[in-house]
């Protein structure tokens, strides 16, 4: 009887020990790994204002808004933010739109061949960035050679859409990656969503459509929002892919790395806390709209 209390005695401390440990190890984990995240970003706002001499943003020498004040001031930054909004937006919506009718059509109906597409979907978020963009490369200039003769089931493409390489290029080849981030993220959404909802909607008299734009729609919303503020983020960043199918065309990303090897500027410090600031408040908005939702 006294071997036993004296294991309980001794285990108890033990399990405090652990118990106080566990309570403490978890956040200082968490903190650590928040800040390895955000670190880099908080760099890049602070640098923003930095009052530094010469052509690289480099050194601390004081502050300033000069890079706030001027965000557009180097040669070809406006035109390639310019161009990466445009192409950003453009495949936000287009792939948006597709990988949501995709995602419902997987989620919701039975249809030969359905596995296969499933796999499919995955494939662009698969495959190496490098890989992708050297076979659309091949694709889009070989849609050009034979004289300017495309095959067979592309014939019914504008002249010029896929050659030269350029703005529509780019647009096809981000809608192309994009799709695949909103498939998934939209279908997840999808998934848990309660389809009594809307047999009760239609048991009220509402049809197919009204069903879908007053109870369909607003409760998956969040998730769609949620995919379309991922592409336009992967969209503007891209960098390896566009680099394949840009031609002469100049994104902002493309610019950035041009111009690095001569110098490394504010404005970009300022155009990059620019868009995080813009992301967070928009991820915020969902969050809350989110929220109110499930409410």
């Amino acid at each position: 009887m006294s071997t036993a209390a004296t294991t309980v005695a001794r285990a108890t401390p033990t399990r405090r020990l652990r118990a106080q440990a566990s309570s403490w190890v978890l956040p200082a984990l968490t903190a650590l790994a928040i800040g390895y995240l955000l670190i880099p970003i908080f760099v890049m706002i602070v640098f923003s204002f930095n009052d530094y001499a010469g052509k690289f943003n480099f050194i601390w020498h004081g502050f300033t808004l000069n890079a706030w004040l001027h965000p557009l001031a180097w040669p070809g930054l406006g035109d390639a933010l310019a161009i990466s909004l445009k192409i950003a937006v453009l495949s936000t919506l287009g792939s948006t739109i597709l990988g949501t009718l995709i995602a419902l059509a997987l989620t919701r109906y039975r249809f030969r061949g359905r596995g296969f597409v499933n796999g499919l979907i995955f494939l662009p978020m698969a495959t190496p960035e490098i890989v992708l963009g050297s076979s659309l490369l091949t694709l889009f200039v070989n849609t050009a050679l034979q004289n300017g003769v495309l095959p067979p089931g592309l014939q019914q493409l504008p002249k010029g859409s896929l050659y030269p390489l350029g703005f529509n290029t780019i647009l096809i080849a981000h809608i192309m990656f994009n799709i695949s981030y909103v498939v998934v993220t939209v279908r997840a959404r999808i998934a848990d969503f309660d389809r009594h909802l809307e047999e009760a909607a239609m048991d009220l008299g509402a049809n197919e459509l009204m069903t879908f734009w007053k109870v369909t729609f607003p409760l998956i919303f969040p998730g769609i929002l949620a995919a379309s503020l991922l592409a336009f983020s992967l969209s503007i960043d891209d960098f390896v892919i566009t680099n394949f199918v840009s031609g002469t065309t100049n994104t902002f990303p493309i610019w950035v790395w041009g111009v690095q090897k001569n110098a490394l500027p504010a404005q970009i410090n300022v155009i990059g806390s620019i868009v995080f600031l813009a992301a967070v408040g928009l991820v915020g908005i969902a969050t809350l709209r989110g929220a109110k939702i499930r409410r």
